[in-house]
């Protein structure tokens, strides 16, 4: 097996059905051969019983400790058969699966990266105007990082060969949040990273819409601070927003 997309869940009922119609595609899965894994961990919801209804491999966190979404990622990525992992979030959909697969296999391939990521937005439907600042700045910031050699990719869509997620040691679970920027951080230190324009994953806005754009600005930036100097995030709880 080639890739395995590992999602790791946590309440996700509102959303998660929108990703799986996109990826269980009969077409899409016989084209590009990939594995679908949930890491869920601990929903109360109906999230496991919709994902169930798919074809899916379903990790349980059945321990009354909270998991965050290192651990999720972490215990996917354990179970996972392919040679490329791919990581998105729950409430995400893709602009164009097909060209993310094949530019994946071209720049992980080929081309040698050790790491592919690509651009954030919000859908049309539901963006507004400071969304669109908002995204546009940090495509193209998380861009220039990986060119000067610092590493970023946001945990919406990361992909990674498997050896070299090994190699880096995977997720820091002692991260609460920033861990993704943590782990694109040192893969970059011994590979390089391909960042994509012309794929787009869209998230929900909910986190926006409840805090706000300067809030979450700040949020990054102190995390992102403290992952730098001290490895660990400066948030002790990463809140979920549903």
């Amino acid at each position: 097996m080639k890739y395995s997309i590992i999602i790791p869940t946590l309440n996700e009922e509102n959303l998660i059905e929108n990703l799986l119609k996109e990826l269980c595609n009969k077409q899409l899965r016989e084209k590009y051969h990939f594995e679908l894994i949930i890491s869920d961990g601990g929903s109360s919801d109906n999230t496991i019983n919709i994902a169930s209804n798919y074809d899916i491999r379903l990790i349980k966190h059945n321990s009354d400790n909270r998991q965050n979404i290192s651990a999720g990622r972490n215990i996917g990525a354990t179970h996972a058969n392919g040679e490329i992992l791919i990581f998105v979030n729950a409430d995400v959909t893709c602009s164009d699966w097909e060209l993310l697969f094949d530019q994946v296999n071209l720049c992980l391939g080929e081309n040698n990266y050790s790491a592919f990521t690509c651009a954030v937005d919000i859908n049309d439907a539901e963006k507004i105007f400071a969304d669109r600042i908002f995204m546009n700045f940090y495509n193209y910031y998380f861009h220039f990082l990986n060119i000067i050699g610092i590493g970023m990719g946001r945990g919406e869509c990361q992909v990674i060969k498997k050896d070299v997620f090994n190699l880096v040691g995977s997720y820091n679970e002692n991260i609460i949040a920033g861990e993704d920027f943590d782990l694109f951080k040192r893969v970059r230190k011994i590979g390089n990273i391909y960042f994509s324009h012309k794929v787009t994953i869209y998230e929900s806005p909910r986190r926006y819409r409840k805090y706000g754009h300067t809030r979450i600005f700040l949020t990054w930036l102190f995390n992102s601070v403290f992952v730098i100097f001290r490895q660990k995030s400066l948030s002790k709880q990463w809140e979920e927003v549903r």
